[in-house]
């Protein structure tokens, strides 16, 4: 019996969407969160459009192999360490963590949002067509195994891919995995290498720790999550070090090779590392690669498709790009968002917003980390005079209640007290931080964050605290 996503698959591919030469007021080549979010906000406009992604389903890297899996699996190993911490706390038998029932759980969820999107497809009226696209004109897609289409206007969103590792170790799936094979591992691994601590890295770091396994991260940089605020870097890692995580910062990996009962990992200045897996978790590059450019002479730069203000890629006013594959942080609600601004320009009415100095951040480990705006170290580098005030959240009484109290929020402004950034440590960090993202973006300075009622007891609390900090002096602290 087939799957309803696969059902809902078969069923929109009988509309006879690939049909040659149909023409399209829009075609999007991606169906990721940036195109396909833009397809459907085309349609609801009156246009006609088309969705071609390489995947046989939507949702491009962040459904299927990238945010929302994870987000699975760190909900999911949460979840058990929660309950053996209790458990082990009244001396009790722990049962171990059933990988099997966790990954169904997942591939569940994943369906069950393809299957959505799909769903709004078909609602929409919007043909997804699954293949490899390439540009063959200004107006002409062709599609692998489908003849081309024609379209008056093209947005490319291809996403992004797995960044591979420039030394000598060579990824077979089992034991030198990357993070897309990570996400559907068959047993829990004993020993774990991540190479990365960035944000991929650090998830499945904290997913597989909390199921069990001993987990080694290794890091080129100096610190952790360097495009990060230096206080939060060495926040977290500190708070991963307690949980179990044995953290190398500074750590160059030259090579390494799968063996008979594991894999070994040579890194600068260190002894050989042994483990069941290597990880590798060193992010992702836009993926441009066999989509006609060249064709067209657009132009690309450090791997990146080269667009203006509107999205438009020089010398061909119909043609856009947005997301991973152009200038900015590779995050797929950014990609929306220029979605959105590449669409209002083709419409010739505002829908979106573009701010690439107000995108928030977030890394899901416990607690969650996130961040935006400016940091630190950078107001620093620039020689730029700023104030800023950090309140911990041991001074929060939510946090208290909760136990949840290793953590802070930190705001950074101007000497005007104009909020330019903000950095949170903490449970629901991801929930929280849109609030100085507003500030951030509508340049709300602390005074105005102060007069905003916040209620109590609850976290954002510390975020006003942090504010009164600019200009004054916390209540709390």
């Amino acid at each position: 019996m087939k799957s309803a996503t696969t059902f809902m698959f078969l069923m929109i591919n009988k509309r006879g969407f690939a049909a040659p030469g149909k023409r399209y007021d829009l075609a999007i080549v991606g169906g990721g969160p940036g195109g396909y979010t833009t397809a459907i906000k085309a349609a609801q406009n009156g246009l006609k459009v088309a969705c071609i992604d390489r995947r046989s389903t939507l949702g491009g890297t962040c459904l299927n192999v990238g945010c929302i899996p994870s987000k699975s699996l760190l909900n999911a190993s949460h979840n058990y360490h929660i309950v053996k911490s209790g458990l082990d706390e009244l001396n009790a038998q722990v049962p171990g963590a059933n990988l099997t029932r966790i990954m169904d759980n997942k591939t569940k969820i994943l369906n069950q949002l393809n299957m959505g999107i799909m769903g709004l497809f078909k609602k929409n009226g919007i043909d997804f067509i699954h293949g490899n696209a390439s540009l063959v004109s200004a107006t002409e897609i062709a599609v692998e195994g489908h003849g081309s289409i024609e379209s008056k206007n093209i947005i490319l969103a291809p996403g992004s891919e797995v960044t591979p590792f420039a030394g000598d170790l060579p990824v077979d799936g089992v034991r030198i995995i990357v993070s897309d094979d990570a996400l559907s591992l068959k047993s829990v691994p004993e020993k774990l290498i991540v190479i990365g601590g960035g944000a991929i890295g650090l998830e499945l770091a904290s997913v597989y720790n909390r199921l069990g396994s001993k987990v080694v991260v290794l890091e080129y940089a100096d610190v952790l999550c360097s495009v990060m605020d230096i206080d939060v870097s060495n926040k977290i890692k500190k708070i991963l070090e307690k949980q179990g995580i044995e953290i190398r910062t500074g750590a160059k990996v030259l090579n390494g090779k799968g063996i008979a009962d594991g894999v070994e990992i040579n890194a600068q200045g260190m002894e050989t590392l042994h483990a069941d897996v290597a990880l590798l978790a060193m992010g992702r590059r836009p993926y441009t690669k066999d989509l006609g450019l060249e064709k067209l002479d657009i132009a690309v730069e450090n791997g990146r498709i080269v667009v203006n203000d509107q999205f438009c890629v020089p010398n061909y006013p119909n043609i856009q790009a947005i997301g991973d594959a152009i200038m900015g942080p590779m995050l797929a609600h950014k990609a929306e968002e220029d979605g959105m601004v590449a669409l209002g320009h083709l419409l010739n009415k505002t829908i979106g917003h573009k701010d690439y100095g107000a995108i928030p951040s977030v890394i899901y480990t416990d607690p969650e980390i996130a961040g935006v705006g400016v940091t630190e170290q950078h107001l620093k580098k620039q020689g730029m005079e700023y104030k800023k005030f950090t309140f911990p959240l041991a001074a929060n009484s939510r946090a208290k209640i909760a136990g949840d109290t290793d953590g802070f929020v930190k705001i950074l402004a101007d000497l005007s007290n104009v909020v330019i950034g903000g950095w949170i440590v903490g449970p629901h960090a991801s929930e929280m931080i849109h609030i100085i993202t507003m500030a951030v973006s509508l340049r709300l300075t602390s005074e105005q964050m102060t007069r905003i009622c916040f209620p109590h007891p609850s976290l954002t609390e510390a975020i006003k605290e942090a504010c009164l900090g600019i200009h004054s002096k916390p209540i709390h602290f």
